[in-house]
């Protein structure tokens, strides 16, 4: 399934992947209102989608995003107060959705990524970034601030990290990016779809189940303290995978040498 034409071009491929790529180049894959609206559905579908085991994050052209689109800013300007919060908030559905994605999402960023671009890398579970990458939370040139974003950002980066960057503006490159967490591998510009489709396989021999588990866990106890209801859920999410039919098969296909079901599917 494809439609070159959309801003927002959703792609099925063979093992369950399924891609999503940003493809308004001509604006450096700025995002509107409208494409808020359609990475929101588009989520929400592969959500909602058995057949898909893996979703990949990307876009044409020579820039990942540049975040909010110039068209949209103007008439926001325009927006009273009411107008502007709900305008916002349907930035944080997307933001949250995309965050919250039951499978493993992979980022492919190929270029510079600014203001909301970069937290959509940050939403990723996996972001991997071409040499050619380039990031900057630049909202405080114009008199604004990456206040939607933020909850992904600092999650990713630190509250400290995020301070500098937030205040600063600064432009930095993609091995800065890795040193201070936003992405996690670097690679050469030509190596960046077979380092993509090295971690789709990796993850697509996962359970499922297990996988969307994870990322359930990791929210749950960052951040909390390590107090008698944190170790009391921890026990309690660990039994219930265990006793789940994807957890015995695990187990029964590890002791059995064989794999297992769901990397035939």
């Amino acid at each position: 399934m494809t439609d070159g034409d959309r801003a927002i071009v959703l792609t099925h491929h063979p093992g369950g992947v399924a891609r999503v790529t940003l493809n308004r180049p001509s604006v450096h894959n700025a995002f509107g209102d409208a494409e808020i609206a359609a990475l929101d559905r588009t989520f929400a579908a592969l959500d909602a989608d058995d057949g898909v085991r893996v979703a990949v994050l990307a876009a044409n052209g020579r820039s990942f995003s540049a975040g909010a689109d110039l068209d949209w800013m103007r008439r926001t300007a325009g927006y009273d107060r009411a107008a502007n919060v709900a305008d916002a908030r349907a930035l944080g559905a997307m933001m949250h959705r995309i965050d919250t994605l039951s499978k493993p999402l992979i980022g492919l960023v190929q270029g510079p990524a600014y203001g909301g671009g970069v937290g959509l890398v940050a939403c990723c579970d996996v972001a991997i970034a071409a040499e050619a990458a380039a990031f900057a939370f630049s909202e405080v040139r114009l008199g604004l601030i990456p206040a939607v974003i933020s909850p992904y950002v600092v999650a990713a980066i630190g509250a400290r990290e995020a301070r500098r960057r937030f205040v600063t503006g600064e432009r930095f490159d993609a091995a800065e990016a890795r040193r201070i967490g936003l992405v996690h591998e670097v690679v050469a510009d030509g190596e960046l779809e077979t380092a993509g489709a090295r971690a789709a396989a990796r993850l697509a021999a996962n359970g499922p189940r297990a996988m969307a588990a994870a990322k359930e866990l990791v929210a749950a106890v960052a951040s909390r303290p390590i107090d008698r209801a944190a170790i009391d859920e921890t026990a309690r999410r660990i039994a219930d995978m265990r006793a789940g039919d994807e957890g015995r098969e695990g187990i029964a296909a590890f002791l059995a040498k064989r794999p297992p079901a769901w990397a035939a599917e």
